[in-house]
């Protein structure tokens, strides 16, 4: 049905007069477009309508350009109706949907800001692309009382009532201008009228001009500067032509992008009385693109995404602050300044409702589990909601994971040392040219959003005992239910099956039967998958091992009978990054297992406690590598996990353990990774005898050791030597104080290690031992029958 003039344009407010047209236009052509509209619309209206042009809001728009023949009318004695009025162009309709597509690139111009001469064009061929936007009016009387206001984000002093009257009109054509163009652009662009003017920031620069003894206007410069370096300019056009490009990379690259509509719906539905804040997961320097992504194609407002200021390079910076990435220094902890336009641009955006989004890791992972998490942005958000900037805040934990990614191959090579590719624009393109081949389907899933209200008052003081654990309480929070919805995959499962393998391949069969106890683990336990279980389709197994042929992380030998499937050479650390990203639903159970091989091997009496204080000292040692519950939640869990195991007896005071319940073991393929690589941080810091040690020397030390040990045979997983699993070594050795200890402290760590890993080395004998028997009583069942 085609549209009538009444349905595309606004309407003429139904109030008395008199009246003050505010047009916001960029051309003599929309200033008459807006006059013959006021004309044509106002015929039965008898009162006075005075018509000011404003400054144009798609263009420069310093408050001093702003007709102060406006604030003179504004002075007089009667109480007008201002209406703010613009003219829209909407670019071209193609399929029922307005937006700029990429072959809008080739031509000049944004479609929805045209010249003056593609205005006229535009009038004459395509009269349907422009309309009339009329924003909520309001009485001069109601803009004076909030002009007035002594409190809150007002105008500061020097701004006039005209200027004041100016921004108001802007900010609401703004929203009219969305319920037609969509909630996908809603962005703040008046940031410098109605930020830096404001009344708090404005009060801000002055007090730090004299806390630092320097003039006022020399810190507003310096402090505007640092606006314009940190904050996003978002822009539709740019919107557009960046989702354009991402959906050709998706479709490139990706299979589909996998999440639930009716979950996104529902954390939206929040959004209406508070701010939102997206942490995820942080795989692929894809996320933030396939996430932008996923908003605009739900027709949702997108997040302001924090960067660091290393993506603000040339032509991409540009285009990625204009698409919602707002930059942020490294380092600034000395520069006040600087710390106080940031903490005002994230109340701004808090205060208007504006999604934040950022990665509670601060980095990709390299190694694929979950990085600890960092607190810098969440303080600030903590402390804007303790001003009252908002009401609550809604902290959304979100899971990004892929079948597979591209950056692999560089994350594998920076945990053998190589240091980080510099980002720069050459960096870029052989990022998207990488997107070529074909990496499987992307999963986002969200967990149980966190109200902030819920975890800290406003009231506590983030300096006390109490406080200073906040913060961490809540990352960890929010750590913990990424882990729990991010979705097992059949290629994590696969290489978790394929890495367990001590120089052997498996055929599909051998693979199937490899993780059939993992996948009965699944099913018992209700974790996610992206797969049907149980697992019982050879396909889906085969399709995961081609897939991982065709990225070269595995090989394949086609024999006679079967096709024997392999790690490639040097693609451990690759295959280990995908299966460590299911590895946290397993930690517990590998745990409980080596606890209670050490009560065996020990000869301990193995009572529940027991089991339980081993467990803890586990726990501890594992710390800087895994999320756990509170100490009393997890030795709940752990006697959770023995009860799975524990022969029923109720007169035994000791724990009678069914071996064969436990079996195949699986602490040796979740857990030793991490131990021996512990277990090179030890015997690399034996060799400095009772030097102190430093941290960043020791750490290519260890990756000298960690090959020798390799070598030699002390140590059997390849994916040991990492220079990511040794930093966490040598954050433990660091908290246990061994940088700084003696020799003989070096000592008893490097015992400890390798008594830990003799209990693996014995756990996974039994292993052995209990295949090789389910093997024979198999083959004496063929030979029977």
């Amino acid at each position: 049905m085609s549209e009538t003039a009444n349905e595309r344009d606004g309407t003429w407010p139904n109030e008395s007069g008199p009246f003050i047209v505010l047009a916001d236009a960029s051309s003599g052509l929309e200033a008459s477009i807006i006059d013959s509209w006021v004309q044509e619309h106002s015929k039965d209206c008898h009162e006075p309508i005075d018509e000011f042009r404003l400054p144009a809001s798609r263009r420069r728009r310093p408050f001093a350009s702003v007709d102060t023949a406006i604030g003179e009318r504004l002075s007089a004695e009667d109480d007008p109706l201002c209406i703010p009025i613009r003219v829209a162009w909407l670019a071209a309709e193609r399929d029922g949907v307005r937006q700029v597509r990429l072959i809008d690139v080739l031509k000049p111009g944004d479609p929805r800001d045209p010249n003056a001469l593609h205005q006229r064009l535009i009038l004459l061929r395509h009269a349907d692309r422009c309309r009339i936007i009329v924003g909520e009016p309001a009485r001069r009387s109601n803009l004076e009382s909030r002009w007035s206001q002594p409190s809150g984000r007002g105008p500061a002093d020097g701004t006039t009532f005209g200027e004041y009257v100016a921004l108001q009109a802007w900010l609401s054509l703004e929203r009219a201008e969305r319920a037609i163009r969509g909630q996908r652009y809603k962005v703040p662009r008046f940031l410098r009228e109605d930020l830096f003017w404001s009344r708090p920031f404005q009060s801000g620069v002055e007090r730090l001009a004299e806390e630092l003894n320097r003039p006022v206007k020399r810190m507003r410069r310096r402090t505007s500067r640092y606006l314009k370096e940190i904050a996003a300019q978002h822009s539709p056009y740019v919107i557009d032509v960046v989702n354009g490009i991402t959906s050709r990379l998706i479709a490139s690259a990706h299979q589909s992008v996998e999440y639930s509509k009716d979950d996104l719906a529902a954390i939206y539905s929040l959004a209406d009385d508070f701010p939102l804040v997206f942490l995820p997961s942080h795989k692929s320097n894809f996320d933030h693109l396939v996430f932008q992504h996923v908003l605009y194609e739900n027709e949702l407002p997108l997040n302001h995404t924090a960067g660091g200021i290393n993506m603000n390079f040339f032509l991409i910076g540009p285009l990625l602050r204009r698409s919602g990435i707002f930059f942020i220094r490294r380092e600034f902890k000395e520069n006040e300044p600087y710390k106080f336009v940031l903490k005002q641009y994230l109340d701004y955006l808090l205060e208007k409702r504006f999604a934040l989004e950022w990665y509670v890791e601060g980095g990709r992972s390299r190694s694929g589990k979950l990085r600890e998490p960092r607190l810098g942005l969440l303080a600030y958000v903590v402390d804007s909601y303790q001003r009252g900037i908002a009401d609550d805040v809604i902290l959304v934990p979100v899971s990004i994971n892929y079948d597979q990614i591209t950056d692999i191959s560089s994350y594998a090579a920076e945990q053998r040392g190589r240091s980080k590719d510099s980002e720069s624009f050459v960096w870029a393109l052989k990022f998207i040219a990488s997107l070529r081949r074909r990496n499987g389907s992307i999963h986002i899933r969200f967990g149980e959003p966190l109200a902030l209200s819920s975890q800290i008052r406003r009231d506590t003081d983030l300096e006390s005992d109490e406080g200073r654990l906040a913060l961490p309480k809540i990352a960890f929070e929010i750590s913990t239910r990424i882990n729990a919805v991010t979705p097992v995959t059949s290629i994590s499962l696969v290489t978790l099956a394929l890495l367990s393998q001590e120089n052997r391949g498996l055929t599909i069969d051998d693979t199937m039967e490899v993780l059939g106890p993992f996948t009965q683990f699944l099913t018992e336990r209700n974790i996610p998958t992206t797969f049907a279980l149980p697992l019982d389709s050879p396909q889906i197994v085969e399709s995961a091992l081609e897939d991982l042929v065709a990225s070269g992380v595995v090989e394949r030998t086609d024999g006679m009978t079967a096709r024997v499937y392999s790690i490639s050479v040097d693609q451990n650390l690759a295959a280990a990054y995908y299966r460590n990203t299911i590895i946290h639903f397993f930690v517990t159970t590998g745990i409980t297992e080596l606890a209670i091989g050490m009560n065996i091997l020990e000869d301990e009496d193995m009572t529940l406690e027991t089991i339980v204080y081993r467990a803890l000292e586990l726990r501890d040692l594992l710390k800087f590598e895994f999320f756990f519950s509170s100490t009393e939640a997890f030795a709940r869990e752990i006697r959770e996990e023995v009860d799975r195991y524990e022969i029923e007896d109720d007169n035994a005071p000791a724990v009678d353990i069914d071996m064969e319940a436990m079996m195949p073991p699986k602490s040796p393929i979740v857990l030793r990774p991490f131990l021996e690589a512990y277990f090179v941080v030890a015997e690399t810091l034996m060799t400095f005898g009772d030097d102190r040690v430093e941290k960043d020397a020791c750490a290519g030390l260890c990756l000298s050791m960690g090959e020798q040990l390799l070598a030699h045979g002390d140590i059997t997983t390849p994916e040991a030597v990492s220079t990511v699993l040794f930093a966490s070594g040598l954050k433990l050795a660091d908290n246990r104080g061994l940088l700084d200890g003696t020799a003989a402290k070096r000592t008893e760590f490097r015992d400890q290690m390798a008594d830990i890993l003799v209990v693996l080395r014995e756990i996974d004998a039994i292993g052995e031992s209990y295949e090789s028997a389910v093997t024979g009583e198999r083959q004496s069942l063929v030979h029977h029958e």
